[in-house]
């Protein structure tokens, strides 16, 4: 296939106007390599990577936590015919037991093989239960619990290893003793927590290395008590989660944050729940009922209950209603989750080797013209 007249990401974070050529499932240099000349014309769009969402819990009816081949199938076909072609679906806070099914489902659906036409199963985000009670949000109080080194290993050796992130509040008992014995297993994100800047610095010592949707589920940054947020900001290795739907956080927050953070550290997130691609309506997050109302999910008592909003969508709301440039965008959509979870040597670039993965937006509204998934047209 021959891609031509796109304005093309390149990895070093320009759009340049070139053709991309690809054979089988993988982006080439070499045009002569290209066995099928089927063309695709790009004139008008931008032609950027697959997008990567490393923090979401379901769509179109399914959730991850439904511990189903079905649900995750259904929810890698929607995340593909949106553009978004590599996902790390997160759990909640749930029983060991359900847990447990959650990964066995996940790792047994992986060893399938390919699905066709269906985004890649690339890992799990463990989102609880290992958080704090006073900022747990729309995660379920009942089955929080301390962090427990023998409950990880065991859920993530029943995944086949697939447990790419898990979220820990640091203050609570035991959490700096797992993230220094765990930091260099899995990404350690701090999440749903209330503690202060010292404690949250003292986790990055250790370890900690990520934070869950910054802002949500947290203390506030203020000028006497700059928290987690203060925190990871002066930690250059932290990089952080940021939900663009328009409902999560305030558009100049979105623009003051990458002041402060820099495209290199922020990650674009969904954190889309099940009602994401369907109509407003009753549904639910976790085993607890969620109303949603356009863009808005909410528990009963109103806690925002992640998001009806798939990752393109939040890519186009931060890009034509928050100010931030395209190119800064498409970095923390697609280069900088896949460098998180450690896919990037496969994932997130539009580079020769790498399987060709592909999104063609119309330059005007950023609508979708083409999605192309390892080679294949959908």
């Amino acid at each position: 296939m021959i891609i031509t007249n796109a304005s093309v990401y390149t990895e070093d974070g320009r759009f340049l106007n070139r053709d991309i050529y690809i054979e089988k499932d993988c982006f080439t240099d070499c045009p002569e390599k290209v066995s099928d000349k089927t063309a695709v014309d790009g004139t008008g769009c931008y032609a950027i990577p697959g997008l990567t969402d490393i923090h979401f819990h379901g769509c179109v009816g399914y959730d991850f936590c439904d511990g189903t081949k079905e649900a995750i199938d259904a929810m890698a076909a929607y995340e593909a015919s949106v553009g978004v072609t590599n996902i790390v679906p997160a759990t909640m806070t749930l029983g060991e037991e359900t847990l447990l099914n959650i990964c066995k489902t996940a790792k047994n659906y992986r060893e399938e093989g390919i699905h066709e036409k269906r985004a890649r199963l690339c890992g799990i985000n463990m989102e609880g239960p290992f958080v704090a009670a006073s900022k747990k949000g729309a995660q379920n109080g009942e089955y929080i619990r301390k962090p427990d080194m023998a409950m990880f290993d065991k859920l993530n050796e029943a995944s086949g290893n697939m447990v790419k992130l898990i979220a820990i509040a640091p203050e609570v008992e035991g959490a700096m003793e797992f993230i220094e014995k765990k930091h260099d297993k899995v990404v350690i994100s701090l999440a749903h927590t209330a503690a202060d800047y010292d404690t949250a610095v003292r986790a990055f010592e250790k370890g900690a290395s990520h934070v869950t949707h910054l802002y949500n589920a947290m203390n506030p940054y203020t000028h006497r008590a700059p928290g987690v947020v203060g925190a990871a900001a002066d930690t250059r290795k932290a990089e952080v989660e940021l939900i663009c739907d328009g409902v999560h956080i305030h558009p100049a927050a979105v623009r003051t944050t990458f002041k402060i953070f820099g495209d290199d550290r922020i990650i674009l997130i969904s954190d889309s729940m099940m009602a994401t691609g369907l109509e407003d309506g009753d549904y639910s997050l976790g085993g607890q009922a969620v109303k949603v109302v356009g863009n808005l999910a909410t528990l009963k008592d109103g806690t925002i209950a992640g998001s009806a909003t798939n990752l393109m969508d939040c890519l186009r709301t931060a890009v034509l209603q928050m100010g931030i440039p395209m190119e800064s965008a498409v970095k923390c959509a697609a280069v900088n989750p896949a460098k998180s979870v450690g896919i990037y040597d496969r994932y997130g670039s539009i580079t020769p080797g790498k399987k060709a993965n592909v999104v063609l937006l119309r330059k005007e509204n950023l609508a979708l013209k083409q999605v192309v998934l390892e080679g294949l047209l959908l």
